[in-house]
């Protein structure tokens, strides 16, 4: 249910005003002239929210136990209505229900589904899309709740190899300003009261003078750092910036093999399930472009796209954009040939998931040690600095 404002003239011709719970704004024009009411402005009332309040889980769940309705033979308006009212996320549950009053004005589910494109992209509209014309919506509803929990799969695999690096920084950044700010300076106060800030060792000396350039030129830390992430984000926004930095990303020794791993089973995947649902191959090449997550890839797609649409087949255009490796476009020209593409493109996303698992996997027991020996030398470094001249102080004292 959404609340909305209304105004409405009565039959004195007086105007009226209120807010209305209802599942549509038709719904409010229907309840307001049940009352003998004008209505003059129905508005849905505003509603600030964080993200989309959806969860894949949510979705998952959504979509297997709907299949399940419509296999069983439900109707699909009662289907909507089951499931919203044993919804326990409010924010879906009203998505539900507006869904359920879209078709119910006489609109199709896919039609229904492309009003909320922050929770059912164009891949899932077009899907449940060809479920409806071919009449086996149970069967592709299915086949997305397996693609989504596939993707979902690979995005926490991702997410959980930076986790660990970026916690690690993060402490690195703290445990350094900590020194720098606090602890160095007090280790050179107590140097000058003991009258040996003069005979200090060289090491001590550039760490000093780290600290004491960190501490007076704070602000022009902060300036840069600033200076770096807007820097960034403006390049992010600009298609040609982005574009830079895509490619950049495939490019570096170590993370851009496990990133186009990641690209290919993504591109296998989803293309794999838009054809065995019976999208068309230039629709489908459309939505995968879009959804590819990596410009370089997506100007690739958009020109085999090109190609294929002047009569030629996938592999050869693939091949020419060069943004897969080889053995994917010769599983791609293998499976046009045997008529089969579909299956093909579905064996080579399974692989590719597992080579990711391994990619991520050996990535994270690199970088975790890379990390330790950096955080260990920099702590090290400055613990070695500052204890130099007291062993020095100590020797001299039992000398004497």
């Amino acid at each position: 249910m959404a609340e909305f404002t209304w105004e409405a003239r009565g039959r004195m011709g007086e105007t009226r005003k209120g807010t209305m719970e209802a599942e549509s704004e038709a719904a409010v024009l229907a309840k307001l002239r049940a009352q003998q009411l004008n209505p003059t402005k129905v508005s849905k009332k505003f509603q600030i929210r964080i993200g989309t309040g959806v969860s894949s889980q949510d979705l998952v769940k959504f979509i297997r136990q709907f299949a399940t309705m419509i296999d069983a033979g439900l109707p699909l308006v009662q289907c909507l209505e089951i499931l919203a009212n044993q919804e326990s996320n409010k924010s879906f549950q009203q998505v539900i229900r507006e869904i359920k009053a879209t078709v119910e004005q006489g609109a199709t589910f896919s039609d229904a589904l492309k009003r909320h494109p922050k929770i059912f992209d164009e891949l899932f509209v077009n899907l449940v899309h060809a479920g409806e014309l071919g009449g086996i919506l149970d069967t592709i509803l299915n086949r997305l709740a397996v693609y989504i929990e596939k993707r979902v799969k690979l995005t926490r695999q991702v997410k959980g190899a930076l986790t660990y690096p970026t916690a690690v920084i993060i402490i690195m950044a703290v445990v350094m300003t900590v020194l720098l700010t606090w602890v160095i300076p007090a280790f050179e106060n107590m140097f000058a009261e003991f009258g040996a800030k003069d005979g200090l060792p060289w090491l001590t000396k550039t760490v000093i003078a780290i600290s004491r350039g960190f501490v007076d030129y704070i602000w022009l830390f902060f300036l840069v750092v600033f200076g770096i992430v807007f820097g960034f984000i403006t390049l992010m926004r600009s298609r040609s910036g982005k574009k830079l930095l895509h490619r950049m990303i495939l490019w570096l020794p170590i993370i851009g093999p496990v990133m186009q791993k990641i690209a290919v089973a993504r591109f296998t995947r989803t293309l794999g399930t838009l054809l065995t649902s019976g999208v068309p191959i230039l629709d489908a090449l459309d939505i995968v472009a879009k959804t590819a997550g990596n410009i370089v890839i997506e100007e690739g797609l958009i020109y085999c796209r090109s190609k294929i649409s002047e009569g030629k087949n996938l592999a050869d255009p693939l091949r020419e954009a060069d943004v897969f490796p080889g053995m994917v476009v010769q599983m791609v020209a293998v499976g046009e040939q045997t008529g089969a593409l579909d299956t093909m493109l579905n064996k080579v996303a399974d692989f590719y998931e597992e080579e990711v698992d391994v990619a991520v996997a050996a990535l994270t027991s690199l970088l975790e040690p890379a990390l330790m020996v950096v955080v260990g030398f920099m702590v090290g470094t400055v613990l070695i600095a500052m204890y130099l001249p007291i062993f020095d102080l100590a020797g001299k004292i039992k000398s004497e």
